[in-house]
């Protein structure tokens, strides 16, 4: 059985930081292209970041320069570095697995999501 559990949202203040985990089990994160996605109650569910199987990372042009996404083949955990927060950036974030193919604008096609974890930045 998969499970993607995410860890390490939180509350910040405007211009801080937070490290986001997805500790994956019944897979290996290195197998899969592996995503994070973040959605606000009311809007669709948007890409953030992307990286392959190759290795190579997509990001969303408002998130780029400020977010790292990263895994940990050993600990089989994916990462979302992020940094300069801004209250625009207050959301779910998902971390998300797909066998092959990974876009960063249609989220559907991710096969594995997880159930969450909650990011609030404050001004």
């Amino acid at each position: 059985q998969v499970q993607l559990v995410e860890s390490g949202g939180g509350s910040v203040q405007a211009g801080g930081s937070l490290r986001l985990s997805c500790a994956a089990a019944g897979l290996t994160v290195s197998s899969y292209c592996m995503a994070w996605f973040r959605q606000v109650p009311g809007k669709e569910r948007e890409g953030v970041a992307i990286v392959g199987l190759s290795g190579f990372s997509r990001y969303a042009d408002s998130v780029k320069g400020r977010f790292t996404i990263s895994r940990d083949n050993v600990k089989n955990t994916l990462y979302l570095q992020m940094n300069s927060l801004q209250p625009e950036d207050t959301a779910m974030y998902y971390c998300a697995a797909a066998p092959g193919y990974c876009p960063l604008d249609r989220w559907t096609v991710y096969r594995y999501q997880g159930q969450g974890t909650q990011v609030t930045v404050s001004s």
